[in-house]
C-alpha cells in the first residue's frame, strides 16, 4: 500500500469536494495502492473557541455581503458540478474546527477516520450543524459507533490539543498554505481539489509501476 496522506479543515468546501472526486476515483479502481490518513489544518486558527455568527464571518473576511457571495460562487459551480449540494443557508456559524479535529483523531484510533470526515462534512455542508459544538461532535461519533460519553470527556478535556495544533504547524512548516493538499507515497504534493480524471491517471501510473517492479 502506497500512503496517501490529505491535509484538510471540515469546514472547506473546497475539500468536501475534493474528497468526493478523489472517492470517486477509489470506488471506479477497488484495488487501488492508496492507505489513506487524514491530517489537521485550521483554516481560521485564530477563531474563538466558541465559533461565530457565519454572516459576520464572511462580511469581515470578504468586505461584505457582495464580496462573499463572489468568493462562494465558484465553490457553488464546482460543487454542483461534483454532484454535491451544500447547504449553505442552513449553516448558522463559523466554527473553531480544533476539536473537530479531534475527533477524526480519535476516529482513526477506532479505523473510523475517513468515517468521521464524512460524516462531519455531512453535518455540516448538508444539515448545518455546528461541528465545533461538543454535543453535535458527540452525536456524530455516536453515529460512528463510537462511545459518546468517553468522547464527550474527551472532548472536555487538552487531550491531543497540543499534538493536533503541532501537526498543523508541521504541515504549515512544510508550506502548505492551502487545503485540501494531497501527499502522495510521503512525496509527491498534489495541492487542490482535483478531477476525478487525474486521480485515475495517477493510480494506473503507481498500479503499474507496482506491477513492473514486482
Amino acid at each position: 500500500m502506497l500512503r496517501l496522506d490529505i491535509i484538510h479543515d471540515p469546514i472547506c468546501p473546497w475539500c468536501y469536494i475534493g474528497k468526493a472526486l478523489l472517492f470517486r476515483a477509489l470506488e471506479q479502481r477497488p484495488d487501488h495502492p492508496f492507505q489513506i490518513e487524514w491530517h489537521p489544518f485550521q483554516l481560521n486558527p485564530d477563531m474563538p473557541p466558541e465559533g461565530m455568527d457565519r454572516r459576520a464571518y464572511l462580511e469581515a473576511k470578504f468586505g461584505g455581503a457582495e464580496g462573499a457571495y463572489e468568493a462562494y460562487k465558484p465553490v457553488v459551480e464546482h460543487a454542483k458540478a461534483a454532484g454535491l449540494e451544500i447547504e449553505f443557508d442552513k449553516i448558522m456559524r463559523t466554527p473553531n474546527t480544533l476539536d473537530s479535529h479531534r475527533l477524526i483523531h480519535w476516529a482513526g484510533i477506532e479505523g473510523r477516520q475517513t468515517a468521521a470526515v464524512a460524516a462531519l462534512h455531512k453535518a455540516y455542508f448538508n444539515e448545518g450543524r455546528d461541528i465545533g459544538d461538543h454535543d453535535v461532535l458527540a452525536d456524530i461519533s455516536d453515529g460512528l459507533e463510537m462511545d459518546a460519553a468517553v468522547v464527550l470527556k474527551l472532548l472536555a478535556s487538552d487531550a491531543d490539543l497540543d499534538d493536533i495544533r503541532q501537526r498543523d504547524a508541521h504541515s504549515r512548516e512544510m508550506g502548505v498554505n492551502s487545503v485540501p493538499t494531497f501527499i502522495v507515497g510521503g512525496q509527491h504534493a498534489v495541492p487542490g481539489s482535483q478531477p476525478t480524471e487525474l486521480w485515475l491517471k495517477v493510480i494506473d501510473e503507481i498500479t503499474s509501476a507496482q506491477k513492473a517492479d514486482t
